[in-house]
Order: C-alpha cells, then sequence, then structure tokens
C-alpha cells in the first residue's frame, strides 16, 4: 500500500510537469501569499509545503481528475454542452471551483481566503494558464494549482502560529 501512495505522489508531479506547472511555479504563488505574514521567507520553505500538500491522497485525486477533464475537453472529446462549458471556462460551471475548494479545506477556512484571492488576482503561473494560449484548456488546472498554493501557505500560516503560541 505504502507503494502505491508513493507511486500516486511522482505521478501527480509527472501530471503538473506534463501540463508545464512546475513545484517552483506553485511555491512562487506560496511565496506571494505568505512574504508579508511570515519573516525570513524562503522559496524553498514554500517548496517543502508545497510538496508536502502533494502527499494528500484528496489533493492527488483533485489533480488527476481535473487533469484528465481538462485534457478531454482539449481533445474535443466531451458530450456537449459539457464540452462548450469546460472549452471556454464559462463562468457560471463553478466545478472547477469546488474541486479547488476540496484541496484548501485540508487545512481549515483560511484557505478559503487564501484560494479567493490568489483566484482574484492570478498572479504568476495561474495568469499563464488562465491565458487560454494555443487554445489550451486549463479550466480546471489553473484552479488546482491556486488551491495547491493556498493550502501550502495554510499549512505554513498555522505553523507559524504554532510556533509563536508554543504549540509547535
Amino acid at each position: 500500500m505504502e507503494n502505491s501512495k508513493i507511486d500516486l505522489y511522482n505521478h501527480v508531479i509527472a501530471l503538473l510537469k506534463q501540463e508545464a506547472v512546475t513545484i517552483k511555479d506553485i511555491a512562487e504563488l506560496v511565496f506571494f501569499l505568505q512574504k508579508d505574514y511570515i519573516t525570513d521567507l524562503t522559496i524553498e520553505e514554500c517548496i517543502d509545503n508545497v510538496l508536502i500538500v502533494l502527499k494528500k491522497r484528496e489533493v492527488q485525486n483533485a489533480i488527476m481528475t481535473g487533469i484528465t477533464l481538462d485534457e478531454l475537453a482539449q481533445a474535443q472529446q466531451l458530450p456537449q454542452p459539457l464540452q462548450t462549458i469546460i472549452e471556454t471556462d464559462e463562468g457560471l460551471y463553478g466545478v472547477d471551483e469546488i474541486m479547488a475548494l476540496s484541496i484548501v479545506n485540508v487545512y481549515g477556512s483560511i484557505g478559503l481566503t487564501n484560494y479567493g484571492y490568489i483566484d482574484k488576482v492570478k498572479p504568476g503561473i495561474l495568469a499563464e494558464l488562465n491565458a487560454h494560449r494555443n487554445h489550451s484548456v486549463h479550466t480546471f488546472l489553473d484552479d488546482i494549482v491556486g488551491a495547491i498554493a493556498a493550502a501550502a501557505a495554510s499549512r505554513m500560516a498555522h505553523r507559524s502560529l504554532d510556533k509563536q503560541d508554543d504549540i509547535y
């Protein structure tokens, strides 16, 4: 059983890489979210927290499902009207955000505010994914990447507060 966890972990990292999303890209989003709150924050700490978030089964499942749906839409293999809805990232669809919420909720309600903020301003890799260059479909991926960053930032915020309260 332990081996399958490692395989899923490596699989989702490979899926992200296949979609031109690196761990460092996500860590830069975490840094963006936490730089004003954690003194002496490093990108290495952000990377470590992203990697920990990626070990969660809920996160792995969301990544695999979201990327698969994006790929099917890109290949025009979904039934209508779902094909058009996902392909155009229709504003009222919302299922992509719901999937992202399953990730952000792993570390509590602060994840929701982090996610809402980063989804609104779309810094870094999120702007690239949302640009739909070359007719690419990233309806789920942009929200999933933002959610991973929000969850990692939330994890860091919890740990930072625990240190201040001597719980750590």
